[in-house]
Formats: structure tokens, C-alpha cells, sequence
């Protein structure tokens, strides 16, 4: 359950206070607008990384903002778009001369808000482009993938998008770039226990003693499948084999491996998982690259995990080590 909050209405407004207290050697608030934008200036000439998406997802999505990562990230209310309005007042804050990508999950709510906001950007004269995530293999069949959800794969496009735009790529570029990551992500994930919502006393969904949901979203939404809950090195083969199944064509066998906690699974159980997880993976041929073990796209107290592979060619390994610093992620 969901226990530190005053106001569950004010439960954005709150956290955003506080994350900005903790971190403000990174970020900042964008005045009169529910988002953050890094405080270290960039050229006017770089390309802004605009994310966002609904609260209760934390490091999704302020704790991606600093050098290297996103420009800034618009907060929506928990497991709710940010409105047309926010979008706009952070892109317009984060803006300079080289243009603007929006990246975010795949969700109605935030389609239609973001394409809001880019259509009043574009009537300004700021070019903007978009990039959608769409990883989670469990919501749309293969040949379908554009219609897919996005989850934690967000970690790798927006790794990948951050890179390229701090190198100094122009709008197309980082564009294309963060569009060949998403298209060689993907994720799969269980729940073990639902999440609760700020005020309530009940779940969003319920799993029963001894069961486990297969294919969940981050949203509190129940997976496709309900299964008997299973030892760790079987959970390890099942995300591993729905992922390979759906995996992309003639790539290299070099890929980045999240192993993602969803809110209160505790790390000390992803590295049991992870122990199998890494073992399966060399075993099918694939070669793991800086493995995260971490919480990195969360459902607030939700009790699972999801596996995220990205496979990482010539062209977006450099973007993945490159250098980048924020509150929840930094390599050097």
C-alpha cells in the first residue's frame, strides 16, 4: 500500500516538490508547469529531449533529466497523461534553436496530449518530432508492434535519444536513432501483487496466494495470462523465451539487459533472478553488455519485474556508454 502522502490530490504536486529539494543540483522546475528541466545549460543549437508520462512510474520519468539523458520530463498525475497545456509550457522552457523530440510511452492518453502540444509547437515554428515507445511484446502481436505499449524499454530510447542529441546530432538524426532503439527493444513482465494508488485501501487488481499475472502494465493493469507462481530459474527461462520469440531479425548477439523491480520487489530477489536470467541469455547465443539490475520504470508498490533486451548494433553502442548523469541513472 501506498502510505507517505498529506493530500492524495496533491500527490504530483508533493513529490515534485520534494524531488526537486533533493536534486536540485540537476533540476529545476519549469515555472507555472507540472515538469522539471536540467539545470545545466546546453548549446541553444542542441536537440531537447522531451519525456514524460503519468507519476507513480519513478525514475520514469524526472529521474532521467541531466546531461547526457532527457532536456526535461513533463509529470502527468498518477497513471495519468500530463495535459496538452503542461506539454507545452516544459517544451516551450526546454527549447532552443535545434528543435525538439518528444519521447513516451505508447498510451492514448499521452498520444493525443503530446500530438496536442507538438501541433501548437509546429504553429510556432518549433520542429518537433516524435518517437513512441512501444517494447511491452504482451499488448499486440508480432506485425503489430507499432500498437504495442511502451514500458521499461523507455530506459534504453531514452539512453539512446539523450546520447545522440548531447553529441550533437541535428533533429532527424536523434530521431532516427531513438526510433532504431525502440525497434530493437523489447520487454516482457509478471506481477506478483498489485499496485495501490495514493488514498485507497484496495489494489487495482488482486493476485492470488501461489499465482503470478504474466504480461502486466505499469499502469496497474492485470496481465494476459494468470500462472501458478514458479521458482526464480523458471521465471528466468519464461521472460527469456516470450522475449526471444518476438525478438527482432539478423541483429547482432550483443545486447543491453535490463532486469527491472516494478516498486516493492526487493533487489537482493532481481540478482537471484538475474543469476539465471544472465545464464540463459549466454546460453542462447547472446551476449549481455553492462547489465541493470534495477528499479527503473516502476508501478508504485507494485510486486514483479520485467526483462528488457535492446540489441545494441555498431551504430547505437557508443550511444549507449556515452556518458550521462541524472538522479536516477549516470555512467561515466
Amino acid at each position: 500500500m501506498t502510505v507517505l502522502y498529506n493530500d492524495p490530490t496533491h500527490f504530483r504536486e508533493e513529490l515534485i516538490e520534494g524531488f526537486v529539494a533533493a536534486y536540485g543540483r540537476l533540476v529545476r522546475r519549469v515555472p507555472d508547469a507540472s515538469g522539471v528541466i536540467a539545470t545545466q545549460p546546453r548549446p541553444r543549437s542542441q536537440v531537447a529531449l522531451v519525456i514524460g508520462g503519468g507519476s507513480g512510474h519513478y525514475p520514469a520519468f524526472c529521474g532521467y533529466v541531466g546531461p547526457g539523458l532527457a532536456s526535461a520530463a513533463v509529470m502527468g498525475n498518477v497513471f495519468a497523461a500530463p495535459s496538452a497545456e503542461q506539454i507545452y509550457r516544459v517544451t516551450r522552457a526546454a527549447a532552443g534553436d535545434g528543435g525538439v523530440l518528444f519521447c513516451y510511452g505508447n498510451y492514448s492518453g499521452d498520444v493525443l496530449n503530446f500530438d496536442l502540444a507538438e501541433q501548437r509547437c509546429q504553429a510556432e515554428g518549433l520542429e518537433v518530432r516524435t518517437v513512441r515507445v512501444t517494447d511491452d511484446v504482451a499488448s499486440a502481436p508480432q506485425g503489430e508492434e507499432s500498437e504495442r505499449r511502451g514500458i521499461a524499454g523507455d530506459f534504453f530510447v531514452f539512453k539512446i535519444a539523450g546520447a545522440s542529441a548531447a553529441r550533437g546530432d541535428d533533429l532527424e538524426t536523434v530521431a532516427r536513432l531513438a526510433q532504431k532503439a525502440n525497434d530493437q527493444t523489447r520487454s516482457f513482465g509478471v506481477a506478483f501483487g498489485g499496485c495501490t494508488l495514493p488514498g485507497q485501501s484496495a489494489p487495482l487488481f488482486v493476485v492470488e496466494p501461489g499465482q503470478m499475472e504474466l504480461g502486466l502494465g505499469v499502469h496497474g493493469e492485470p496481465g494476459i495470462q494468470s500462472s501458478h507462481l514458479r521458482p526464480a530459474h523458471e521465471i528466468a527461462g519464461l521472460l527469456l523465451e516470450t522475449l526471444l520469440a518476438n525478438a527482432p531479425a539478423a541483429l547482432p548477439p550483443r545486447v543491453g539487459v535490463l532486469l527491472n523491480g516494478l516498486g516493492s520487489t526487493q533487489y537482493e530477489e532481481l540478482f537471484v533472478l538475474y543469476k539465471d536470467v544472465h545464464r540463459l541469455l549466454v546460453a542462447a547465443g547472446l551476449a549481455p553488455y553492462h547489465p541493470v539490475v534495477a528499479e527503473m520504470v516502476t508501478s508504485l508498490d507494485m510486486a514483479g519485474c520485467s526483462l528488457s533486451l535492446c540489441w545494441l548494433d555498431d551504430e547505437l553502442l557508443p550511444l549507449f556508454d556515452a556518458p550521462c548523469t541524472s538522479a536516477a541513472y549516470t555512467k561515466f
